[in-house]
Order: structure tokens, then sequence, then C-alpha cells
């Protein structure tokens, strides 16, 4: 088994509130190693992009790690000081994310922002850093490279400056990519170009990657295996195969019905009732149990962790192998 080079164990994410604490991520537990990719998937608000802002040291304030550590190549990098943790990010653990728009800066060139980028975390002089830009861009797939690094980014298409973006996060060849929803809002031939340079980094880079995402398909085709969340909690993870064609996890069986078929004649996909709970009213015990068609008295009443579950393991009562017996 290879050594996780990134490390999340039980992590608690809170906001203080006048009215009371919010816990937005709850004993969120998992691994990533060098060379793998994981998804994170689940609906909105479930917790996905603020597990990731953890990871990164980007956690809106008040936001804060009330619990549990995040230990990044054998170091603890949670409760790191601002300046520490500034000099990992950026240079081993690399971010992208949803919109371009907000990680470039209007008002420099791309050239400017990458040569810079690459200045501060690789030490190289203007000549040097120019050309492995340049490098970065082509690499990335954009055309007439040695052109366009002077141009600004509104003169670049939505799909470009995601491009754009994934060569900023790759300038310092960082040996993790936390990738918030990279490919949304993307036409899917560029989507496909980007799943195909995040595969090429993990498979010849040994990159690991956390690929955020709500999109399935993105998730089959891209990951080694996939974290289901659910308001603020891992309720399944396994191998990408098994937990999207054997989901253990009522929630992610409801997940994978809700996906249309090529091969199938069903006239109605399937849905699942209700809405995630806001996170000052989650209920006691599963917090997927208002909406669950298999929960039973136990399941209100105590919350189950994650239980081993086949191939994968799963936050559900139904694989407590006491009552199996």
């Amino acid at each position: 088994m290879t050594t996780p080079l990134l490390e999340v164990r039980h992590l608690r994410v809170e906001f203080p509130t006048r009215r009371g604490t919010l816990r937005a991520l709850d004993d969120v537990s998992f691994s990533i190693a060098p060379g793998e990719i994981l998804g994170v998937v689940g609906e909105s608000g479930a917790g996905k992009s603020l597990t990731g802002a953890a990871i990164i040291g980007l956690l809106e304030p008040p936001g804060r790690v009330a619990a549990g550590r995040i230990v990044f190549a054998g170091q603890r990098i949670d409760d790191l000081p601002p300046e520490a943790m500034r000099q990992i990010r950026g240079k081993r653990i690399g971010a992208i994310f949803q919109d371009p728009l907000t990680s470039l800066n209007p008002l420099y060139t791309v050239g400017r922002q990458l040569i810079e980028t690459i200045q501060v975390h690789l030490g190289l002089d203007g000549a040097a850093a120019r050309e492995r830009a340049i490098d970065l861009l082509r690499s990335t797939g954009i055309p007439a490279a040695e052109q366009r690094i002077d141009q600004f980014p509104h003169q670049f298409s939505g799909g470009m400056r995601q491009r754009v973006v994934i060569a900023l996060a790759l300038a310092a060849q960082p040996e993790l990519i936390v990738a918030d929803e990279p490919t949304t809002a993307l036409d899917v031939s560029i989507q496909a170009q980007i799943i195909s340079l995040l595969k090429n980094l993990a498979r010849e880079r040994g990159t690991a990657v956390m690929l955020v995402t709500h999109d399935m398909g993105v998730i089959a085709e891209t990951c080694d295996r996939v974290a289901v969340m659910y308001a603020g909690r891992v309720v399944e993870i396994g191998p990408v195969a098994e937990v999207i064609h054997r989901p253990a996890h009522p929630y992610t069986a409801g997940l994978m019905g809700s996906i249309p078929a090529m091969d199938s004649e069903h006239e109605r996909l399937l849905q699942i009732d209700g809405a995630m709970p806001r996170l000052n009213a989650i209920p006691a015990g599963c917090a997927f149990n208002p909406r669950c068609p298999r929960a039973a008295d136990r399941c209100r009443s105590e919350r189950p962790e994650l239980l081993r579950a086949g191939a994968t393991q799963a936050a559900c009562w139904l694989h407590d192998a006491k009552v199996a017996a």
C-alpha cells in the first residue's frame, strides 16, 4: 500500500455565529496517495468545496478547523501560521478554482501572472521563468502560446482561461492539486481535454489530485476512488467502479439512480425526495434519515460511522456486522 501524500483525519470545521456554532464539516476522514485521483461528490452544500478550502488553508473567516488534523507529506498543516502555509500553497499544493475570473487578475497579462508565480516559488530568472510559462501554456493545450502569453485574461475564452488557471496551479510542479469544479460551465470537448490533462499529471508526474465535482460522468471518467459527501460528512468512499455500479449507501444509490442511462427504457428517473438539511437543523442519528427509504428507528437516534460494505465503506447501519450476523 502506497504511503498517503495527504491524510485528512476526523476533520471538523465550524462557523461561530451569534445564534450558536454551525458545524459545516463533521468528522471527515480520507487519504490520497501519490498519483491517485480522488473524486469528492455530493449535492450543493454537502461540504465538498469547504473540505478543499480547509486543505489549502483558505477557509473564509470566521470559519475554523475546530478538530481533527490535515497531514501533508508527513507534516501537519492545519495548524501552521499563515506565512508557513503560504510557502506550501502554490508551491507544493496547487489549486484550481471553478471560476477562472476569480483566480486571474484582469489588470495583468497571463504571462506576468505566470512568470511572477514561477519566480516566487522556483527562483528562476526572468528569461527562464518566461520560457517555463510558455511551456506550461503549451502543455495545457493553448495554441500559439508564444503570442498569447502577452494577452490579458479577457482576451481568452472561458475554456482557455481555465487552462491558464491550470497552468498557474502547475507552475511550481506541486505534489497535490485541489481542483474545485474545474470543468463546470465548460463545453464537453474542453471538459474532456481538462480531464485528460489531470489524468496525465497523475500518471506521468505522480501528482495527487482531489477533484471536487457534482458531475458523476467526470468522476467515472477521471477518478480512481470517490468519496460521497452529505451534510458535511463522508457517507461512502471506495473504488469508483464499485461506488457507481454497486452503491452501498442509500444516498449514493439515489445519486446513481438520478443519472440517465443510455441503455435504459425507463421513462422517469429516480429522485431523492426532500432537501439536504440546513447546518442549524441537522437531524439526530444519520443526517440522511428523513429522506431515506430504508430508514429504521436506529437511524433516527444513532449516527453510524463508516462501516465495511464489500469493497467500499459506507456510513449506514445496513452494513453493521452485528446486525447482519
